[in-house]
């Protein structure tokens, strides 16, 4: 079904964004598809993930709506928002383990948090070993998160995201930081997880190799706006001077990064 014919899971309306003086969205509009992968891209500073915080509540829009699956976000009670945080996972940029405990534990921790009314032990470590399973890492439970190379951190974030089954995946950065040949393997492990578990994803990057390969749709952010959005056709063929200077990397964001924004 083409994108027009469908109706948004997620939408930002007339989203207004600032810490102090610096403003980061002055009306942002964007839908985002069931089923497909919607990459942001933009320079360092824009908020890129700024949008995904202001998504699962970790913060708040200072004007507009942000909406999923037809209720805002913003009018979420404290239950509500707990929802929201398993129907829509994210993996943050870090991976942000916790080193105290072990790698199954870390993946095990938001099944405990969310699901332990429901899941008994055994069905808990059974999921963390699905989980760590699908993301190429089999029977790792027992390591810890200092014995793992930083590619291998990536993947057991994922491991701890997908762990909960969320509809939706929000990847903030997935490939920052990685050599090339983990690159690659995250890039496909995004595209993997697209098809076998029939998720929604929101990938952050300013890396056009990852934007290529794993979008059905790109969106640029540009002095608080979306700038620019289609397909990866659109974005190869695309003139506006912004998106032609980022993409072959002649012309930088000189926006210097926030403390909440990249």
């Amino acid at each position: 079904m083409p994108v027009a014919e469908k109706k948004p899971i997620i939408t930002f309306r007339g989203v207004k964004k600032a810490f102090g003086p610096k403003v980061v969205y002055r009306g942002l509009d964007l839908d985002v598809y069931q089923g497909e992968t919607l990459t942001i891209l933009g320079g360092s500073g824009v908020g890129k993930s700024v949008m995904l915080k202001m998504l699962i509540a970790l913060l708040s829009t200072d004007a507009g709506v942000v909406t999923f699956d037809g209720r805002e976000v913003g009018a979420m009670d404290v239950a509500e928002i707990a929802r929201l945080r398993q129907r829509v996972g994210m993996v943050f940029q870090s991976g942000a383990l916790f080193d105290s405990i072990s790698v199954g534990e870390n993946v095990a921790y938001g099944l405990r948090e969310h699901f332990a009314a429901t899941m008994n032990e055994r069905a808990i470590w059974e999921r963390v070993s699905w989980a760590l399973t699908s993301v190429g890492m089999p029977g790792i439970e027992a390591m810890r998160p200092a014995d793992l190379s930083g590619g291998m951190k990536k993947r057991v974030g994922v491991a701890r995201t997908i762990a909960l089954q969320p509809e939706v995946i929000l990847f903030d950065e997935p490939t920052t930081g990685l050599d090339p040949v983990n690159v690659t393997r995250m890039n496909h492990l995004i595209v993997k997880l697209r098809h076998q578990l029939k998720v929604t994803s929101i990938v952050v990057t300013h890396d056009m190799t990852t934007a290529f390969t794993v979008s059905d749709r790109l969106a640029f952010v540009h002095k608080g706006l979306i700038a620019e959005h289609g397909t990866q056709e659109h974005f190869r063929n695309c003139t506006t001077p912004a998106v032609r200077d980022f993409i072959e990397g002649r012309s930088p964001e000189d926006e210097m990064a926030s403390l909440f924004g990249r």
